[in-house]
């Protein structure tokens, strides 16, 4: 029996039975207020009075707003149209930037399961269960990798990558007919000018960054030499284990899903634009493995890590410079900008600059010549070259370091 029908016979039962409402809450298994509830129901608007009502709350003041609702599938929208990933903290995210007060992550997912617009996922490890490794501060290992892509047409080109390991900043990107040994050299030292270079690097076996399992080595490669004189650790991958390098892998996915989502480049300059474009979006926008804090805001929170060289019994921070017009380079010490000599005869020429204490030297890269050695006096903004100084005899040149 329906309620709607047993709701009627309740009500006969004691308007045309004669039962009292105590017989009749008593035959019918319900309470003395309900069959007086259902009588006077019925006094006061017929038949139709007895059928059940809603028992969902006459007002959801919790309810989100469907301007809301609207303006989360317009970011799932916005957001996969432009490549990014549109998942509820992304899509937090967004309205957070945008001064809007959001709802919480469950609801905007709620709102996307609701709208149809959650693509189900294999079960992933549980996080417990990953052996994360990240460099303890900026600088302290650079990731690098390769990858393939097209322009119009599928003509096949390779981009290059370096990823900051600590911040998961991308520091430099860049697209080429074919990535070579000295592109990876050339870009290397050209994002340690901008960035400072690195304690370390950690990248694949590939033939580009080292020479170690090739048949019939015949010694280090560019790459190699160029890091081994700047003092700076290599670590490689196991053969066959690309989750060593996890970071780098899953930024190529990124970058691929962007890609995707945007016209084929028809000239590496085009592609060039886009991958600056993508640059400046992925350093600004908020990362789950940073608590949610941007790339490049992680990078630029705490001092930076850098490689160390032994000369002469002492340990040397190394950073690559280039001499300005002037004839000079600077140098942040003690809290201000010092104006290091090297010379007019040098301007433009890149330089290494290495920083033990107060002490500094000044090294052409190419031929391993010391140029200017200074103690910095903390009194003067500018500061002059020592007379240099033969080295103690039997003493390593800088260049046998």
């Amino acid at each position: 029996m329906t309620d709607e029908n047993k709701n009627k016979v309740i009500v006969l039962a004691v308007i045309e039975g004669g039962l009292t409402v105590t017989e009749a809450a008593r035959r019918f298994g319900v309470t003395r207020q309900w069959v007086h509830r259902l009588v006077n129901r019925y006094t006061a608007g017929g038949a139709d009075a007895l059928k059940p009502r809603s028992r969902a709350p006459r007002s959801s003041p919790a309810k989100t707003p469907q301007t809301v609702r609207t303006e989360v599938l317009r970011l799932r929208d916005e957001l996969t149209r432009d490549g990014w990933d549109a998942g509820a903290e992304s899509i937090l995210d967004r309205m957070n930037a945008a001064g809007a007060t959001p709802p919480s992550r469950a609801t905007i997912h709620r709102i996307l399961t609701a709208a149809d617009r959650v693509t189900p996922e294999p079960r992933k490890r549980p996080r417990s269960s990953w052996r994360r490794f990240q460099a303890a501060a900026p600088n302290g290992c650079w990731q690098s990798d390769m990858t393939h892509w097209h322009l119009a047409g599928d003509k096949p080109v390779e981009i290059i990558t370096w990823l900051d390991d600590h911040s998961r900043a991308v520091l430099h990107i860049s697209c080429h007919p074919r990535v070579t040994g000295d592109i990876v050299a050339d870009t290397f030292l050209t994002t340690g000018k901008i960035h400072g270079l690195p304690a370390s690097t950690l990248t694949d076996n590939g033939m580009i960054f080292t020479t170690r399992f090739a048949r019939g080595n015949g010694g280090p490669n560019h790459f190699e030499h160029v890091i081994d004189a700047l003092g700076i650790t290599q670590k490689n991958g196991h053969p066959g284990h690309p989750q060593t390098q996890g970071k780098i892998e899953r930024f190529h996915q990124t970058l691929k899903k962007w890609l995707t989502a945007h016209p084929d480049a028809d000239t590496l300059a085009d592609l060039q634009a886009q991958l600056d474009r993508f640059k400046n979006g992925y350093n600004t926008r908020p990362h789950r493995a940073l608590n949610r804090a941007t790339p490049q805001a992680a990078y630029d929170a705490i001092p930076k890590d850098g490689p160390t060289l032994e000369i002469l019994g002492r340990h040397w921070r190394v950073r690559h410079d280039t001499v300005d017009t002037a004839g000079v380079i600077t140098l942040r010490f003690a809290g201000k900008l010092r104006h290091l000599a090297i010379g007019r005869p040098h301007k433009h020429h890149p330089v290494l600059l290495l920083v033990a204490g107060p002490d500094t030297l000044v090294i052409d890269p190419n031929s391993g010549e010391i140029l200017a050695e200074h103690t910095i006096n903390p009194d003067r903004d500018y500061q002059p070259k020592k007379r240099q100084k033969a080295l103690p005899e039997g003493k390593a040149s800088v260049n046998d370091v």
